[in-house]
């Protein structure tokens, strides 16, 4: 898992460090950064990937602008300076991406990379076929390689880094009811799209054989939603077709199923969630942005629990942004790896971040619970204009 990351010089990020936990909720008032924070994790993942092209940066959930506005803005000199990306995935272990771009029309962003590990180079020899070599650390190549060959050697090597493959699949998911609906096939990344494309048919390889322990797990998880009863995949759809079956327990058993366009926003959103988090097919390493949306406080609250477990059951590292503060009830702060930061903008505009502990209560009087603390102005993050 990734235990911390830096980030400088992106957008309203002017220079910015978080401590991540398993479960990382982001709350905050709107338009204080909390989404960029997240891009810059999708723009490292875009990185590693090679994929630095405006339609890859779109597809992983990044608003793309032009080149001086993905910079910081606070000064001047920062528009042709690089963006800085460090992962700390252990302390020994930090992986540091460099994005610069020339400003010409149709370009694309680069990256350079820089690594802290011990590696193992393998490298062609002038003399012999190959030379082994051991480097305490990696930028010691450049005193003997090129920049050129520094750079290949530390995007082979990092290949196969199961830490690098877990970035790669970052996404910032941000599902819309119009695409759960109607079920929109899959987009450019698979198996689920950032909106949610791509939906019906995880759910048809969770109906494989070999998967119904998992769709049955998702199911009961759906129980959260009081009527529901049971879904299922019809068997005798054309390919063209993208329906499922939904049945509702207070409706007479004769009633047939009725379908993903009949159900509410909330079941929906929920599927999509517990989909993403249970099938062996989507990433490990992911963020929802406004995780509350389309959710009653209280079921957000019962939600955010229940993929707290969830991602502990099935090793997922995830971040939540949200405006909900019933959202904050469903944490516990106890527990190290569930963290909350509230996000600011501090009085030059710059993008900060605050971690949250469990809040102690007065002597004799009662708990605090974090949505009162957070509403009553204890833990900041409110805008302060009314």
């Amino acid at each position: 898992m990734i235990k911390e990351i830096s980030i400088e010089n992106y957008k309203s990020i002017q220079e910015l460090k978080i401590e991540l936990g398993r479960v990382t909720v982001l709350i905050g008032e709107n338009g204080c950064g909390k989404t960029n924070i997240l891009e810059a994790i999708a723009l490292s993942s875009a990185a590693a990937s090679d994929k630095l092209d405006n339609e890859f940066l779109v597809s992983r959930g990044i608003r793309v602008t032009e080149p001086q506005f993905m910079r910081s803005a606070f000064n001047i000199d920062n528009l042709n300076k690089e963006i800085k990306i460090s992962l700390q995935f252990q302390p020994d272990k930090i992986i540091t991406y460099n994005l610069q771009h020339d400003g010409k029309p149709y370009s694309s962003w680069f990256s350079s990379i820089l690594s802290n590990q011990e590696i193992l180079v393998q490298m062609p020899s002038m003399s012999s076929g190959y030379a082994n070599l051991m480097y305490e650390d990696a930028r010691n190549l450049k005193e003997i390689f090129s920049e050129e060959i520094y750079q290949g050697v530390l995007k082979v090597l990092l290949e196969t880094d199961k830490d690098i493959l877990n970035l790669k699949s970052f996404l910032i998911f941000s599902p819309q009811n119009s695409s759960l609906r109607i079920f929109n096939e899959e987009g450019q990344i698979q198996p689920l799209g950032i909106e949610g494309e791509g939906l019906f048919k995880l759910l048809t390889v969770l109906n494989l054989e070999a998967n119904q322990g998992k769709l049955q797990e998702i199911k009961e998880k759906m129980q959260l939603i009081d009527w529901f009863e049971d879904l299922a995949i019809p068997h005798n759809l054309s390919p063209a077709e993208r329906v499922i079956q939904i049945k509702d327990k207070y409706l007479a058993s004769e009633l047939d199923y009725f379908n993903q366009n009949s159900s509410n926003e909330g079941f929906l959103f929920l599927l999509f969630y517990f989909c993403l988090f249970i099938s062996d097919d989507t990433p490990k390493f992911f963020a929802v942005d406004n995780i509350d949306a389309s959710l009653n406080p209280r079921l957000g609250r019962r939600l955010i629990k229940e993929l707290v477990e969830l991602a502990k059951k099935y090793d997922r590292q995830v971040i939540f942004t949200t405006h909900n503060p019933a959202i904050l009830d469903g944490l516990n702060l106890d527990d190290d790896e569930q963290r909350l930061f509230v996000i600011y903008r501090n009085k030059l505009g710059y993008t900060k971040a605050r971690r949250i502990f469990t809040p102690k209560p007065l002597e004799g009087q009662e708990p605090v619970r974090l949505s009162e603390a957070f509403l009553r102005g204890y833990i900041g993050g409110l805008p302060k204009n009314f």
